[in-house]
């Protein structure tokens, strides 16, 4: 698969971007764990040209983590375009823009999937961004607004038209938020539809390998996004690539192998951030990084609400010690048997 001139191989997974989630920590044990691209948390078009802390602070990269995109959103096309060339100066290498993001505060105020509801001002505004930087740009959005109107294939091909170079599309309607399954059959359907020429990536519901698998030999996928479910379980893009490649599933980590694991997140996102941030941010995932382990709910609590980084590293400890070579999770089986 290839955007531009970006090669990515055959089957590429993909980090999607996800707000205060997919910080450099997170990105780092990501790509550690063999994620072929990885985007910045997305940034609001309106907050970069205004040089809000937040939003200029999420353009920080770093050449570990490369190749990666910087995404973009904000519902006028004018300050979009700004926001663009302005991110292009941070040399990532893509430009993404949302039209894909369902909550509320966004979508309400016509950015992200609100765009879904004004389709010609979407098709405007990626042109005139495509047109404005030498990057590749690229799309992600959903199936469509609602059930009444999943109309991504046709928006899917008024994209191509405007020079972006790759499309990932989120199984969902904007109403559906999270909830339901994503439906990949419209997603084939984009992939499939010989006007497409660009890659298609498909995202929604990919919790596993055997699920990465099914979604790239039905629907013919360029690549795979994956979002939730790498939340405190950055070793997916592991498990999926070895399964590809080999046909075999391999076996959860050990409590241990994630309490180092953990152990060098917590680090990581203390490098980059300030100590109660970074633990603020890091919560999330702590808490599904053992996620199923029996008897867990006051360690858990204790995870959770401490501040203190040498107290976390002396829970981590406790741990170890009582769950060790515990797996919460044993997969033995083979692909096809």
């Amino acid at each position: 698969m290839t955007i531009g001139n970006i090669l990515l191989g055959d089957h590429p997974l993909f980090l999607a971007p996800m707000e205060e989630i997919t910080d450099p920590s997170f990105r780092m044990i990501c790509k550690i764990h063999g994620a072929d691209f990885m985007f910045t948390e997305f940034i609001s078009s309106d907050g970069l040209i205004r040089e809000g802390e937040k939003s200029v602070k999420k353009l920080n990269i770093y050449d570990f983590e490369r190749p990666i995109g910087i995404q973009l959103y904000g519902h006028l096309i004018d300050a979009m375009v700004e926001a663009a060339i302005i991110a292009e100066e941070a040399k990532p290498e893509l430009i993404d823009i949302n039209f894909g993001c369902p909550v509320k505060k966004i979508a309400n105020r016509g950015a992200g999937a609100g765009m879904w509801q004004n389709i010609p001002h979407m098709i405007e505004m990626t042109a005139a961004i495509v047109k404005a930087v030498k990057l590749p740009v690229t799309v992600k959005t959903r199936i469509g607004w609602n059930e009444d109107n999943k109309n991504i294939v046709e928006v899917a091909e008024r994209l191509q038209d405007t020079g972006i170079k790759a499309i990932t599309i989120h199984g969902r309607t904007r109403v559906q938020m999270y909830k339901g399954f994503a439906d990949w059959t419209l997603i084939g359907a984009v992939k499939n539809n010989p006007r497409m020429k660009i890659p298609i990536i498909g995202n929604g519901d990919i919790d596993g390998p055997e699920k990465a698998r099914e979604m790239f030999d039905r629907f013919g996928v360029d690549g795979i996004m994956i979002g939730r479910a790498s939340v405190g379980r950055p070793w997916i893009f592991r498990d999926i690539k070895h399964y590809l490649s080999t046909g075999v599933l391999l076996q959860e980590p050990t409590v241990n192998e994630k309490v180092e694991l953990a152990l060098l997140h917590l680090e990581k996102s203390l490098e980059f951030k300030e100590g109660k941030r970074a633990i603020y941010e890091m919560r999330r995932h702590l808490s599904n990084y053992f996620k199923g382990l029996p008897h867990f709910k006051e360690t858990r609590l204790k995870l959770l609400t401490s501040l203190d980084t040498d107290e976390i590293r002396s829970i981590f400890g406790e741990i170890r010690a009582k769950w060790g070579e515990f797996r919460t999770e044993e997969r033995t089986s083979v692909y096809g048997i």
